[in-house]
């Protein structure tokens, strides 16, 4: 399957260079398509028409690049990297606003599209009567494209009425149509978005039993010296799958998902190259899972979830809203989970055990909170906030008792790891934390300001209680006599055993 990598920038604005490249945009296409039509037509003559040519022109492992160059009224620039083994570099972001992304076929077909440029408040829903949904090809001419009602619209998310006529059509053909969205009496959003069906539930109705009781979700960049930590960990304590949306990362996090896929880790990359987009990235994330999740987390590969019960997530889930509903008829829809913030603990430098074992020391009062979801349960409008989502009238939400599990968010690392936060934040309503907005926000660090300049006593702050627990655990339960941890060594999961890669040496130890 090929995968796509769309990357954003701008033209020069201005008429007459607007004019220049059009007439350039058609000229060249012209001349590409007589040279392509050469180079295919020779070969043909010299080789025959078989299968396997076809294959070495068009399929196969060619690798091939291709740059769409799309003039639109602000000069937008799309340039669309594909490869046959769907694994290629993520190339920088640039700056976008005004796109329709992504689409989707819900199971009840309905089309879910992702968009930037509607401005809409954030977890509020939208007069869905101002807007239509559009299909087609060319979005200029409107006689020549299919309209549809939408039937609600929030945030950067809109829900419309598929045309019978394009669900149809997609059944038959292997191609997909364009999709966006018309601010009536205004102008059709440019639009990359191709209409796509879910892929790990099929275009079905949800089965009666799902083949994974817990899964999470998470949105990372850069974070590939962690990722291996965070997914090990939570297999151990029962999480089954694993939705990585990769924002762009440029370090080793697509070998890092490889290497454990190939280890018997049921766990996925999805590209989502799109800036500050992850309400948008988790209402992607749980249509995907609805098929194949009974419960998934939504939280960052910082996040760990600590179960001092020492029972399994699953089972700690069940015993909650087992325990809820038989107190009347209540539906539990969603678990909110508290989050203590760990800081530098003292570190100056990258624990080599990981960040579990550590960092031990934390805040008092736990920050904000995370969420475990049944993805049948999200309200149609798919609003988040990214710590919860909306829910349907029939569900409800409940906060666990902290004593039974909590979220240890190593927000406060040692500086090498923390100052990358100045980057750039992924939330869609969260300041950047090198702009002048939003300083006193919840999401920054107390003190810092917008430069990532280190304060002298970085690794001795955030420091109010020490907190063991998820270290003790990790250490009496999953090392081996020599206090490695799996995620210090190559792991084979399939074949129920793990290997320590000993320091400074080429031996490898195998533990039983």
């Amino acid at each position: 399957m090929r995968k796509f990598l769309v990357v954003l920038n701008w033209f020069p604005k201005g008429r007459k260079s607007m004019r220049f490249r059009s007439r350039n945009y058609i000229n060249s296409w012209g001349r590409f398509f007589w040279f392509a039509a050469f180079i295919v037509s020779t070969f043909v003559l010299f080789n025959g028409f078989s299968y396997s040519n076809f294959r070495f022109l068009f399929g196969g492992n060619f690798v091939y690049f291709f740059s769409y160059f799309f003039c639109g009224p602000r000069g937008l620039l799309i340039t669309v990297g594909s490869k046959s083994n769907g694994v290629f570099p993520a190339g920088p972001t640039h700056h976008w606003d005004s796109l329709a992304y992504e689409a989707l076929v819900d199971n009840d077909n309905t089309t879910v599209v992702f968009v930037k440029g509607l401005n809409l408040r954030p977890e509020r829903v939208s007069n869905a009567s101002r807007f239509e949904c559009v299909y087609g090809e060319d979005f200029s001419r409107l006689k020549l494209v299919l309209r549809s009602e939408v039937l609600s619209i929030a945030q950067e998310i809109v829900r419309c009425r598929t045309p019978l006529i394009v669900l149809n059509s997609q059944k038959k053909v292997n191609s997909s149509v364009k999709v966006s969205v018309r601010i009536k009496g205004g102008g059709t959003l440019p639009s990359i978005a191709r209409l796509g069906f879910l892929s790990d539930s099929g275009h079905d109705p949800l089965p009666t039993r799902k083949p994974h009781e817990t899964c999470i979700c998470t949105m990372a960049r850069n974070q590939a010296r962690f990722l291996k930590e965070w997914v090990i960990y939570h297999a151990l304590i029962g999480v089954q799958r694993w939705y990585i949306y990769d924002n762009n990362s440029d370090d080793d996090t697509d070998q890092v998902i490889e290497s454990l896929f190939n280890a018997g880790y049921n766990i996925s990359r999805h590209i989502w190259p799109w800036i500050k987009t992850q309400e948008g990235g988790f209402s992607h994330c749980a249509l995907r899972a609805k098929g194949s999740c009974e419960w998934i987390g939504f939280i960052d590969v910082d996040e760990f979830l600590h179960l001092p019960s020492g029972l399994f997530l699953h089972d700690v889930i069940s015993n909650l809203t087992s325990t809820i509903t038989s107190f009347g008829n209540i539906s539990i829809g969603e678990i909110r989970v508290s989050c203590y913030s760990f800081g530098p603990s003292g570190l100056k430098r990258i624990p080599k055990q990981g960040v579990m074992v550590g960092y031990t020391c934390r805040l008092v009062v736990p920050e904000r909170h995370k969420s475990i979801v049944k993805p049948e349960a999200l309200n149609s409008t798919l609003i988040n906030i990214v710590h919860h989502f909306h829910l349907r009238d029939d569900f409800r939400f409940i906060d666990v008792d902290r004593r039974m599990m909590v979220v240890n968010h190593y927000k406060y690392q040692v500086w090498e790891v923390f100052k990358q936060k100045f980057y750039r934040r992924v939330a869609t309503y969260v300041a950047d934390w090198k702009d002048e907005q939003n300083v006193r926000s919840k999401d920054r660090a107390p003190g810092l300001g917008t430069r990532a300049i280190e304060p002298v006593d970085w690794s001795s702050r955030f420091c109010e209680v020490t907190d063991t627990g998820l270290k003790d655990r990790v250490l009496r339960n999953f090392a081996n006599p020599k206090n490695s941890l799996p995620w210090q060594t190559t792991t084979n999961k399939k074949a129920g055993t793990w290997f320590v890669e000993e320091e400074n040496t080429n031996k490898v130890q195998e533990k039983e």
